[in-house]
């Protein structure tokens, strides 16, 4: 077996080694002759010789490699080229290790078909054939508001007849319902001409691209025109609609009249197998499109990779031609008559903002439909999580959290809240008193339940331990269960800043079989995991405070009666009420007034309280 995959990377070395160092696209192929991945170079030799180094540890990168078993490559002129013909292979093959763009066909577009009289209306189902298509739209909000704009100010016709100029002509059509409402202008029967039909169909094209200053600049004239050739109905008419877009137009986000023709591209990656691409169009200083992409990673690509090709991807399906992009960051690739620009400031600095902010948006959203779906899905998401930022051997299932409460080393307590699958586990909490600690010392404390906790047989021993403290906490943790108990069980910390709030998560990790090195672990705040041990930390601290403070009220309420056999609850609360404190019961003693206290709780226990204050 050895050797026939020695023979294998062999035969692959030397295809490689014959690679000119020119710009173009290459293809990976599996044992059965089927592309399994179609890439992009501005160096053929250098990039595909780097799948084969011996230093490649990306375990995704090896499972292709291991997969590989010939390559053929396509030389071109420019980097431009390589990236449109990487695009146009990956269409026609769709290769298993390529990333995989989810299709937005969940989202309906506009469509004008190519009949003689377009109809306009909105779609799920894409067919070039029938009719240029503009979309997807992911808010239906503002597709609604587009349509609504076109048909008050061209009334395209809405019936389906496959109306030509000969039926015309015959007389074989009737007007309908929407004529006489004036929702259309019967081109039907001839009461409107085709070319000016054609002519509004032409200024609704331009509204879905985004031209509304041309539209405006345009009826703004057929106006003032009409006006001047005293033709007032007319004008009035231009006037109204030039007040639908100009209103239409308020609505939507302008950043600056300065912006033309841009697109803006971000990337909202965070590390995991599904990211997303945020695509915006602005035209005239007017957001007019903008839509996110899901992409399933295949491979560990970079950034910038993954950025390119949706890029390529994306502008051809929106069919963008403009000639600036804002990208989040430098990207070294080029584009045919088209420039990479990274905004550092003002308007296209809010645009790549802005259009971060939506791709983060739509990952909560997406997330937020799967766990409604599936609710165990997201547990599972946040264990694996986890597992990966800590390198644990195993999924941390059942994770245990403590922390200490006293106040000046009285009444020292302490708490520990178990946790499986991410979610409480309430009946296994446990509440320890301090017994073996003299004042306040929290690391000798936290020493004493870790060794109680653990030396415990009965008690199943947790895939995590989280103190709620720092390097100090995990330490002497670490020497009870490591060292004295001899277990083997991650420990972990959450550090508070100077106004106690959770700031970082600490871990000590293994340097060799006697050592470990306490390590910071970069969390973003508006995380999921975050805010989930955020909320396992007070909830560890809710559930000691609690302890505590039911401790101190029962310290608090406790008195001289209650040391006194014979004299139970009851007794002691007809004493209190009557003589307010124990101070005055003792003065009524001393007074020898007997009598007083016979009337309230009897001879016997009246004997009772004399021998013990006397």
């Amino acid at each position: 077996m050895k050797h026939k995959n020695d023979e294998r990377l062999s035969y692959l070395k030397n295809i490689v080694a014959a690679m000119p160092e020119k710009p173009g696209s290459y293809q990976f192929y599996d044992v059965n002759g089927v592309i399994i991945y179609v890439g992009k170079a501005k160096n053929l030799k250098s990039r595909v010789s780097s799948y084969f180094h011996t230093e490649v540890d990306r375990f995704k990168t090896k499972v292709l490699v291991s997969k590989i078993y010939n390559i053929s490559y396509t030389v071109v002129n420019t980097e431009e080229d390589a990236l449109l013909l990487e695009n146009s292979l990956i269409k026609k093959y769709n290769p298993r290790y390529n990333v995989l763009l989810k299709d937005g066909k969940t989202y309906p577009s506009i469509c004008i078909t190519g009949e003689y009289f377009p109809r306009i209306f909105k779609t799920r189902t894409i067919n070039k054939k029938y009719g240029t298509y503009y979309g997807p739209y992911s808010h239906l909000g503002s597709m609604y508001a587009v349509l609504d704009l076109i048909k008050k100010l061209y009334r395209p016709r809405t019936c389906r007849f496959p109306i030509t100029k000969e039926g015309i002509i015959a007389g074989k059509y009737k007007p309908c319902l929407e004529y006489h409402i004036k929702n259309c202008g019967a081109p039907c029967i001839g009461k409107q001409t085709w070319e000016d039909y054609q002519n509004n169909i032409s200024q609704a094209r331009e509204i879905l691209k985004g031209n509304t200053q041309d539209i405006i600049s345009h009826i703004k004239t057929d106006m003032n025109v009409a006006a001047e050739e005293l033709r007032f109905e007319d004008a009035e008419g231009f006037k109204k609609q030039l007040l639908l877009i100009e209103q239409f137009c308020a609505k939507s986000e302008v950043v600056s009249n300065t912006i033309t023709n841009v697109d803006v591209f971000t990337i909202d990656n965070e590390n995991s197998p599904t990211l997303f691409i945020n695509y915006m169009h602005v035209k005239n200083g007017a957001i007019n499109q903008s839509f996110t992409y899901e992409y399933k990673q295949k491979l560990d690509e970079s950034e910038e990779d993954l950025l390119v090709s949706a890029i390529i991807e994306i502008r051809e399906r929106f069919q963008s031609k403009a000639k600036e992009i804002l990208v989040p960051f430098e990207i070294k690739w080029n584009l045919p008559e088209t420039t990479f620009f990274v905004p550092q400031r003002g308007d296209k600095h809010h645009l790549i903002e802005l259009s971060y902010l939506n791709c983060r948006q739509y990952r909560v959203d997406r997330l937020k439909q799967s766990d409604k779906l599936n609710p165990e899905q997201k547990y599972t998401r946040l264990m694996k999580d986890l597992q990966q930022k800590l390198d644990l051997p195993k999924i941390p299932y059942h994770i245990e959290l403590f922390d200490n409460s006293n106040i000046s080393g009285s009444d020292a307590v302490a708490g520990c809240v178990v946790y499986k699958g991410m979610k409480k586990s309430t009946k296994d909490y446990r509440k320890y008193n301090i017994k073996t600690v003299e004042g306040m010392d929290d690391y000798a404390s936290m020493q004493e339940v870790v060794r109680r906790r653990y030396s415990n047989k009965d008690n199943p021993l947790p895939d995590l331990i989280i103190c709620d403290g720092g390097i100090g906490q995990m330490h002497c943790v670490e020497e009870v269960v490591t060292n004295e108990l001899d277990l083997y069980i991650p420990i972990a910390g959450l550090a508070k800043n100077d106004k106690h709030r959770t700031q970082e998560l600490l871990f000590l990790k293994p340097e060799n079989d006697e050592k470990t090195e306490c390590i910071t672990i970069q969390l973003k705040p508006e995380s999921e995991l975050f805010r989930c041990l955020t909320q396992m930390q007070d909830e560890v601290h809710r559930y000691a405070i609690s302890f505590h403070r039911d401790k101190r009220s029962k310290h608090a309420l406790h008195s001289e009666l209650d040391d006194i056999s014979g004299i139970g609850p009851k007794t002691k609360e007809i004493l209190l009420q009557h003589f307010k404190s124990i101070k005055r019961l003792q003065e009524a003693i001393k007074n020898n007034n007997y009598n007083e206290i016979i009337s309230l709780v009897g001879k016997t226990k009246t004997e009772l309280l004399i021998k013990h204050f006397k």
